[in-house]
């Protein structure tokens, strides 16, 4: 109707444009999709599904990576969606493509899904991005919103940052005087919340806040990190942003002849499947991956299918410090 009233026509040339019918002159046409774009409509499945009702389809927007926190947070999301009675779409982006989203975005909204679930991990908007034009709900997992506009915008998965107080506490509850940190890189959302949440502990606690050093994710950058903090004999504590890169820094500490947990404690982060069974079992967080899904979908499925009441409310996410053998009290300096 608003498309019509703005182009001048009818409901029926309107639904004439969009169905691709006959019997609409090339001015009128022109008109409609003008208005259309204009009011953010577009000529697709989406147009047709206002006849219809709802798709009954949630589009997934994700990084394309095998990386161990988005491939399970898209898991859990896919058997939370099946388990709705929605279909499920899914576009990977590519990182170091500023333009991937917006992309994503309208491919969603060009197959007619009835809610769209951003979990795209990096900042690849910067602080210039046009505002993105959202007909449908919108849930973003771990993230904060990027510039949109939507009848609904939901978050979900916050937390990483009171995950990262809770390791660093751990490991000043042990005795150590201060944590220091191998971080994430710092284009993905995760990896600023871990570093913040560190850096916030220390400074509550009133401790020195060392150089964090900043790895890409991988066993490797955390092997060359565990190189460089083996040499440093004040270093007895270091929380990394994941476990993959705590498994290649205990590595390269062990070949130094740092002992962990005696010479030096270390904390994870996720709880990969192989941290229980490296050597020492690596002390980690554990993400909630599942009740992450489960909550911000149950709160999208709401707002989709109740587009007139009030969100539903959150809850705070949990947090679960998994202790295992590569922490343990700090040893007192030899001769003191």
């Amino acid at each position: 109707m608003d498309v019509a009233r703005l182009a001048g026509v009818s409901q029926k040339t309107v639904s004439r444009v969009f169905n691709e019918e006959p019997y609409v002159s090339a001015e009128a046409r022109k008109r409609v999709l003008e208005a259309a774009e204009q009011l953010g409509y577009r000529r697709n499945n989406a147009a047709r599904a206002l006849a219809s009702g709802r798709t009954r389809s949630i589009g997934v927007i994700t990084l394309g990576t095998a990386l161990y926190g988005p491939a399970s947070l898209l898991m859990g999301v896919e058997r939370v969606v099946r388990d709705t009675g929605y279909a499920l779409r899914v576009v990977n982006t590519v990182e170091g493509d500023p333009a991937g989203l917006a992309g994503a975005v309208d491919s969603l909204l060009d197959q007619g899904v009835d809610g769209i679930v951003i979990s795209e991990p990096i900042d690849e908007q910067g602080g210039g991005a046009e505002p993105l034009r959202v007909d449908v709900p919108v849930l973003v997992i771990g993230a904060p919103p990027p510039p949109l506009t939507s009848p609904a915008v939901l978050t979900a998965g916050g937390g990483a940052d009171l995950m990262a107080r809770a390791a660093t506490e751990h490991l000043l509850g042990l005795g150590h005087v201060t944590v220091h940190h191998l971080a994430g890189p710092q284009r993905w959302f995760a990896a600023q919340d871990r570093l913040e949440g560190w850096r916030t502990t220390l400074t509550a606690h009133g401790r020195d806040v060392p150089a964090a050093v900043e790895g890409d994710w991988s066993a490797a950058s955390g092997y060359a990190a565990g190189r460089e903090f083996a040499r440093d004999p004040e270093v007895t504590a270091v929380f990394a942003a994941n476990d993959d890169m705590a498994i290649g820094l205990i590595r390269a500490l062990t070949e130094a002849g740092r002992h962990v947990p005696d010479d030096v404690a270390v904390v994870g982060f996720d709880d990969i499947p192989v941290a229980a069974y490296v050597t020492p079992p690596l002390t980690t967080v554990r993400q909630p991956f599942d009740a992450v899904a489960h909550e911000g979908l149950r709160r999208l499925v709401h707002a989709i299918e109740n587009p007139d009441a009030d969100p539903l409310p959150t809850s705070a996410p949990p947090i679960d410090l998994v202790v295992r053998a590569s922490t343990a009290p700090r040893q007192a300096p030899t001769g003191a």
